[in-house]
């Protein structure tokens, strides 16, 4: 079984749609399907046709207690043909406050080992995360081997994925586990020109890890989220449709890994070059480093060590990368920052400028 986190802190940017729209193009090529809505809000079980309020048990006796896991086949409730549901509730919002108590590892492994006592009976498990970087989300990635990210292609939609990589890196840091990235471009408007050119910064951007497919804006999409059934029942006929067709055979095809070049045009390590930024501020308690040399997500691939100068505290990365021209940032204490050693910079239409670094 193939598990999907569908996760982005920012709302509004279709990740339940995503969800619930890929769920029933991917049981329409005839895959069965496990929709684990993690969100307290139930978005996900609403639209497929559930409501949260009839169930007698939901996702949280299966994440609040030591032996809830294997009750998770208890709670999954049929929502469409090869599509099935475990559903939220509100009471979820409470989880995190229910296991304060215990050591994080253990908190964010329960939705993992949920899965693993169905992993016979489904060909992909897509994970409807909260609008938020908290317990529940961690346990999604934790969960997932694969993650997709639903990005509005407006001006500010960038900002949260960026967060949202660094926690994956965090994750990495802490349990071992990356899950492989993937960016889906959404709510697309063609007919401007500012959509067509953010469109073409994200690509940009984060090149093989954003997908081929971008699903359009189309009404038709939140109208079957309000009939609560897949976008294949309510109309197979709609932009809506066809946009996440596509993106079930992208997916289908082939599961995401972490991009890499290919081996005939891979560097050798004779090839790579050592460069050495540093970053000098007396204030701040954690300092990494993202950019195009190591798919925004950050640290990544980067040797980091500390050091006191002048009563200054210097966070020194060490980076091999090959001859080229990179954009990067900073990330210190969480915020994104410029070099401000640096005053090299190139303009971005999602923000900021970005510092650039050329490579001989």
């Amino acid at each position: 079984m193939r598990t999907i986190a569908i996760v982005n802190q920012k709302g509004g940017c279709g990740k339940t749609t995503t969800t619930v729209s890929l769920a029933g193009c991917l049981a329409a090529e005839g895959a069965r399907v496990l929709v684990a809505d993690v969100d307290p809000q139930a978005h996900a079980t609403l639209a497929l046709g559930v409501d949260p309020e009839r169930v007698d048990e939901n996702l949280y006796e299966v994440l609040s207690e030591e032996a809830g896991p294997g009750r998770l086949a208890e709670v999954i409730v049929p929502a469409a043909e090869r599509v099935h549901v475990a559903p939220s509730g509100i009471v979820l919002s409470a989880l995190e406050q229910k296991l304060a108590v215990e050591r994080a590892e253990a908190r964010t492994e329960r939705l993992a080992r949920a899965l693993a006592t169905v992993d016979d009976r489904y060909d992909y498990a897509l994970v409807d995360c909260p609008p938020n970087v908290g317990l529940l989300t961690f346990g999604a990635l934790r969960a997932a081997g694969e993650a997709i990210v639903p990005l509005e292609t407006s001006h500010f939609a960038v900002h949260g994925v960026h967060k949202l990589l660094e926690t994956i890196a965090l994750l990495g840091e802490r349990v071992g586990h990356v899950p492989a990235v993937r960016v889906l471009p959404t709510l697309y408007d063609g007919r401007t020109r500012f959509a067509r050119d953010t469109l073409a910064e994200i690509r940009t951007r984060f090149g093989d890890l954003c997908f081929d497919t971008v699903i359009r804006a189309c009404v038709r999409l939140r109208e079957a989220a309000r009939a609560g059934v897949p976008i294949t029942r309510f109309a197979p006929r709609s932009n809506g449709a066809l946009d996440y067709a596509a993106l079930a055979v992208e997916v289908a095809a082939a599961p995401a890994t972490v991009p890499a070049l290919p081996e005939a045009v891979a560097p050798q390590a004779s090839a790579l070059r050592e460069v050495v930024v540093e970053y000098r501020d007396p204030l701040a308690r954690d300092v990494r480093i993202a950019g195009d040399f190591n798919g925004w997500v950050p640290d990544r691939g980067v040797e980091s060590e500390t050091r006191e100068v002048d009563g200054a505290r210097v966070w020194r990365k060490v980076l091999h990368v090959p001859p080229g021209a990179y954009e990067y940032r900073y990330v210190v204490d969480g915020e994104w920052r410029e070099d401000p050693l640096n005053p090299d910079r190139v303009p971005s239409l999602l923000g900021p400028p970005h510092s650039r670094l050329v490579v001989r």
